[in-house]
């Protein structure tokens, strides 16, 4: 059965994307580095392989530039949970079987990390998940079907990954969890080494954040 990696993802339009890092960020420097991160996420996933497909929230036409080898499925309306177990359907119904589902809020993600995510799925897991360091999750991978795993998250909160695992237990579901990583949602995490790193396969990203390095330390020569 073919295997699938998804990524959601949205157009990047100022206001819309990266809000929490506005301010310091201006929404349009938040929506840059957005579409830095969505760019090399999907220039870095193309390595993996597997068949790609974006739901996408927003407009096409700049996924079908950014991505023209990618599956292009927009997202449904509604929750992110819902959107999840819609995105799965679509998934089933296009004759998908195992998937891995990431974002693009890690664009330095070690890729061995979604390998291993369908190697685990192909092991016997039933689901799989990349606890990030904020108490959510970088990753969801899925072997058959989503039971419960989206029903009622606190999302956007330190609870979601503890609250997924309790779903997955009430669903009758083995879980394995591949080593913590961490999303890029606030203006802290900018400040990581790794984002910064020669080798760490996010160009766009590590030269849009040392712009932003120079420029905060251009400003405070002048001052």
């Amino acid at each position: 059965m073919k295997r699938a990696l998804a990524i959601f993802a949205k157009t990047p339009t100022p206001g819309r994307v990266k809000t929490r890092l506005s301010p310091p960020l201006s929404p349009r420097e938040s929506a840059e580095l957005y579409r830095c991160m969505l760019l090399d996420t999907v220039d870095r996933v193309r390595a993996l392989r597997v068949e790609t497909v974006i739901f996408y929230d927003g407009d096409r036409q700049f996924f079908e530039e950014a991505a023209p080898d990618a599956l292009l499925v927009h997202q449904h309306e509604g929750g992110l949970g819902k959107r999840l177990e819609e995105a799965c359907e679509a998934l089933s119904a296009l004759g998908y079987g195992p998937l891995v589902i990431i974002g693009t809020d890690a664009p330095d993600l070690p890729l061995e990390y979604v390998r291993d995510a369908f190697t685990r799925l192909d092991a016997g897991a039933d689901a799989v998940f990349g606890p990030a360091t904020d108490g959510g999750y970088y990753l969801v991978a899925l072997r058959d079907g989503y039971g419960e795993l989206f029903t009622e998250i606190p999302w956007s909160s330190e609870l979601v990954l503890e609250t997924s695992l309790k779903r997955a237990e009430a669903s009758g579901f083995s879980v394995s969890l591949l080593p913590t990583w961490y999303d890029v949602d606030s203006f802290e995490d900018l400040q990581r080494p790794g984002l910064l790193e020669p080798l760490n396969g996010a160009p766009l990203t590590r030269d849009f954040i040392g712009s932003l390095h120079s420029g905060a330390a251009k400003r405070a020569d002048v001052v």
